[in-house]
């Protein structure tokens, strides 16, 4: 369980939402940083150049430990740090639910960004993240969060609890598309050279 925070899944609670850091008290963090993001970006010499600079987190997520059943709503926050890799921006490793019949919604809370989506079939989108909105992931979409901006993207999100994660499909052949930043600054959806390999 989550530690101090109450948490009657039963019968409901409220808890004190920290924008930073999760919730206040006993949220179960999960923290990934650049070494452990090792085969995500498409750019090896960069990454490795970038791994001897230091080891920076790349992003965090916090979660209190839903029942694992359909009944229950999983629910947490992402942060997602600005910084590149090459010419990729910073993002979540990005993951197929278990029960890959499933969907999710994903609330911006501040930054900016995008949310990645591809289906097994080769599908994909780019969703905005921005402050206010809110983005839809449909069932059998993996799902990836990418940091355009130059502070932290914060984002809310929900999906049913029995949902699992599959994180083993994305790092195995990883997305069709990548998101880079231009010369410009602009940023742009090209395709993954490294796709299945």
């Amino acid at each position: 369980m989550a530690g101090q925070i109450p948490l009657d899944w039963k019968r409901g609670f409220t808890l004190d939402f920290a924008l930073y850091g999760g919730y206040s008290k006993g949220a179960i963090s999960t923290k990934r940083s650049l070494s452990q993001m090792k085969g995500m970006f498409a750019d090896a010499a960069a990454y490795e150049r970038a791994l001897q600079a230091g080891d920076p987190l790349v992003y965090e997520f916090y979660e209190l430990g839903a029942p694992e059943t359909s009944n229950d709503l999983a629910f947490g926050s992402s942060i997602v740090y600005p910084g590149k890799v090459g010419n990729e921006y910073y993002m979540t490793k990005g993951h197929f639910h278990t029960i890959l019949e499933t969907a999710e919604v994903y609330y911006t809370l501040s930054g900016e960004g995008f949310m990645l989506l591809e289906n097994p079939e080769g599908d994909n989108s780019l969703q905005l993240l921005s402050p206010g909105n809110a983005v839809y992931v449909p069932p059998r979409y993996a799902h990836r969060t990418i940091n355009t901006g130059t502070a932290p993207l914060v984002t809310f999100f929900v999906f049913r609890g029995d949902a699992g994660h599959n994180y083993g499909a994305i790092e195995t052949k990883g997305y069709r598309k990548l998101v880079i930043e231009e010369p410009d600054g602009k940023f742009q959806t090209v395709d993954n050279p490294k796709w299945g390999n």
